[in-house]
């Protein structure tokens, strides 16, 4: 069984930054791929970002490409984003979730962007 569990959200300005952390534990790692997601008050949870345990390679929504950076300490199990310039309409509940041999969702973590 795969545990995740992000931390990093909180209360910014907007052009500000934050960076979200994703932590993953209860098994080896050698595969999958990473994500995050969010969702906004009353909407769909949508994409943001994704990479690959194994390459590494990213894919970014293009509302965040140019913004969001994702990145990975595999020592650590643990997968970033970075966030900066951030906007009003980056306010949503963050998710991370990694996909190998199962699909696998942390608890989520508030990013208010304030205007």
């Amino acid at each position: 069984q795969v545990q995740l569990v992000e931390s990093g959200g909180g209360l910014v300005q907007a052009g500000g930054s934050l960076r979200l952390s994703c932590a993953a534990s209860g098994r080896t790692f050698s595969s999958g791929v990473m994500g995050w997601f969010r969702q906004a008050p009353g909407k769909e949870r949508e994409f943001v970002a994704r990479m690959s345990w194994s390459s590494g390679t990213t894919s970014y929504a293009d509302s965040v490409k140019g913004r969001f950076t994702m990145s990975r300490d595999n020592a650590k199990n643990t997968w970033y984003l970075q966030m900066n310039s951030l906007k009003p309409e980056d306010t949503a509940v963050y998710y991370c979730n990694f996909l190998s041999g199962g699909l696998y969702w942390g608890q989520g973590t508030q990013v208010t962007v304030s205007s």
